[in-house]
């Protein structure tokens, strides 16, 4: 293996370097906007790292290529100069669009260029995505390697010590970091702003450290090489002068995120030894026309539902998941699409032990480090692994809720289940009464949300997670659910009933009202209607397990009683309630709507206590409804 750069190549990338920083500028100029500091300063990183890498246009679908992760997007222009280079695209198309409204060349990288991994700008999380891509390759067992560009300011967020914990212990050492040490940021000198120890920090981690001149082809090519053949994860220190190459921007800070001026870009031009095209670019730029530029999703798991269970008896929803879980993965030993779970330190609570005794290689223990989690797991469920993370409600939807964003806007298929959700913990009190799951997911466009009833609901929903594609959430509390039966007190969700996301159902018949309950009220709801129809009123019962998307069907039947209650031990703000009063107006249904939820943090108590302090026990909503029809 070839150690260092020959001259000969140390030349072509010094003249390609020069006319990417000339993109780099142009691009930035012309925008109006940028960040062409940075750009500056990582440009012969990028060139060499791709010079190396096992990439190229033709083998991006390939399982065995190399993959880049860019942590701080915002040097997208040196990373589209990098990739024109490697002719993934034409650099004149990447400088007359950039951040041209309906151009794929966005200010922080996207997905939707060719060549580009994973979109990026959130700083902190492009250590995990790139965690995630090596994981990945571990478990598929293939020898390739993944780099990850970082920015030394953004060493200060707290998530990249949980991504450098996790890449050690995981023998990650397929996995190079290299940081863009200029030592400024938006505010000034990163030593003032927010000191740090970079070095020690990786080194106390057991990483190995290289520190290195980053303009220096021989010392990078050396550092990149000397990489791959290590036995540990590698983060390359790469001491760069930000504004590389132009004299007045060296050293400054304020170039972090300004681009030049006409005039300066003029002098720049000049100092680079190049033609001046910037007047062809500004017509390009008038005459390009906006396209959508949609990532397919080929991502479609081959996975058998294995064997229904039927729940005769009071049980868990939480135990359910982790039963189905375990039949999925004996169901599907042969399956071209692995099953992959992650866990942070809640295995016994959120029912993830015994897939860990099924299937110890897939059973991810990450510790307690939430936000690190979400991302990896979000980047291995693009990596055609069926992948489940089960956690608290708290720490699985608030905590990370920017992670699941990310994963949603790279066109994730991430299964997040959450346990202990609502008012359910009761005793743990408001920080852990995770009352507002809902109203977070209905933000992000791409996920879907599932709240079932019971345990037999449970058991249909997991194995349809499992057999579909997308990014979506189960929520379940913590207590034991007696299974929903019908009239006639048979088990309602019994052997022939399959899971449809979007479809209600309904439990129980009426006309003089209806009432349409989300989760762990389940029962309650069923218990209120029929100890009202032995008083002469006749309810109707709708479950609504997908909250997010309201079955018109049902809430056509329900609006015709002219009363609709909703019942939930959430945000009466946010939640079902909300979803429900959006789809009347949508279907322009008539009907009143009364809202039973939760008003405000709830107190420390037993779940039955803290449901009746809220007015949602049984004889509270048996009362109000009975007020409200009268």
């Amino acid at each position: 293996m070839e150690y260092t750069f020959i001259q000969e190549t140390i030349d072509r990338l010094e003249r390609a370097n020069k006319e990417a920083r000339g993109s780099i500028l142009k691009m930035t100029t012309l925008a109006k906007s940028g960040h062409p500091g940075g750009s500056m300063s990582t440009i012969d990183l990028l060139m060499s790292v791709y010079e190396i890498a096992n990439i190229n246009p033709e083998n991006i679908k390939d399982e065995n290529r190399d993959i880049v992760v860019v942590s701080n997007g915002h040097i997208s222009p040196a990373v589209y100069s990098a990739l024109a280079y490697k002719q993934f695209f034409q650099i004149e198309d990447a400088i007359s669009q950039f951040r041209l409204a309906g151009s794929i060349f966005e200010g922080h990288i996207e997905r939707t260029v060719p060549g580009v991994e994973w979109g990026t700008g959130n700083l902190g999380q492009g250590l995990s995505a790139a965690c995630g891509f090596a994981l990945a390759s571990k478990l598929k067992g293939i020898a390739n390697h993944v780099y990850v560009f970082m920015g030394d300011g953004e060493q200060q967020k707290g998530q990249i010590s949980e991504a450098r914990r996790f890449a050690v212990k995981f023998g990650l050492n397929n996995l190079t970091v290299i940081i863009d040490y200029n030592k400024l940021q938006i505010s000034g000198d990163i030593a003032v702003v927010m000191p740090q120890d970079i070095r020690d920090n990786f080194l106390s981690d057991g990483w190995e450290v290289v520190e290195i001149d980053g303009h220096n082809f021989t010392e990078i090519s050396n550092a990149l090489y000397d990489a791959k053949d290590n036995e540990t994860p590698v983060m390359i220190l790469a001491n760069t002068i930000m504004g590389k190459g132009i004299s007045f921007m060296e050293n400054k800070a304020g170039f972090h995120g300004a681009p030049l001026n006409n005039d300066q870009l003029v002098q720049a031009i000049q100092e680079l030894g190049l033609d001046d095209n910037f007047k062809d670019m500004i017509k390009l730029r008038e005459i390009f026309k906006a396209s959508s530029h949609p990532i397919v999703n080929n991502f479609q798991p081959d996975l058998l539902e294995g064997q229904y269970r039927v729940y005769e008896k009071a049980t868990d929803n939480r135990s359910a998941w982790g039963n189905a879980l375990v039949d999925l993965e004996n169901s599907n030993k042969h399956s071209k699409t692995p099953l992959v779970v992650f866990d942070c330190d809640l295995a016994g609570s959120v029912k993830t032990s015994d897939f860990a005794k099924t299937a110890p290689e897939r059973f991810i223990q990450s510790g307690i480090m939430e936000h690190n989690t979400s991302v990896v797991s979000g980047v291995l469920s693009t990596c055609n692994f069926q992948t489940f993370w089960a956690d608290f409600g708290v720490f699985g939807i608030d905590e990370v809720y920017n992670m699941h964003r990310l994963t949603d806007i790279n066109h994730g298929n991430l299964n997040v289940v959450v346990t202990h959700v609502g008012l359910d913990v009761g005793e743990d009190g408001k920080t852990h009464q995770c009352i507002d799951y809902i109203g977070a997911m209905r933000n992000i466009f791409g996920f879907k949300v599932i709240v079932p009833a019971d345990p037999n609901q449970t058991d249909r929903a997991v194995r349809y997670m499992a057999t579909e594609a997308g990014n979506k959430v189960i929520a379940m509390g913590r207590s034991k659910l007696a299974p929903i039966t019908n009239e006639e007190g048979q088990v309602f969700f019994n052997q022939n009933y399959k899971f449809e996301y979007g479809k209600a159902d309904k439990f129980r018949d009426g006309d003089e009202a209806a009432l349409l309950v989300t989760g762990t009220l389940a029962n309650t709801a069923v218990n209120v209607a029929d100890s009202l129809r032995k008083k002469g009123i006749n309810l109707q019962v709708w479950n609504i397990s997908s909250p997010l998307l309201i079955d018109e069907q049902a809430l056509t039947q329900a609006a015709k009683t002219g009363l609709i209650f909703t019942l939930e031990d959430h945000n009466a703000n946010s939640g079902l309630g909300l979803s429900v009063a959006e789809a009347l107006v949508d279907k322009q249904l008539q009907a009143k709507l009364v809202k039973f939820g939760v008003k405000s943090y709830a107190l420390s108590g037993s779940s039955e206590d803290v449901f009746k302090l809220c007015g949602l026990d049984e004889e509270n909503i048996e009362r109000q409804i009975l007020d409200e029809i009268k």
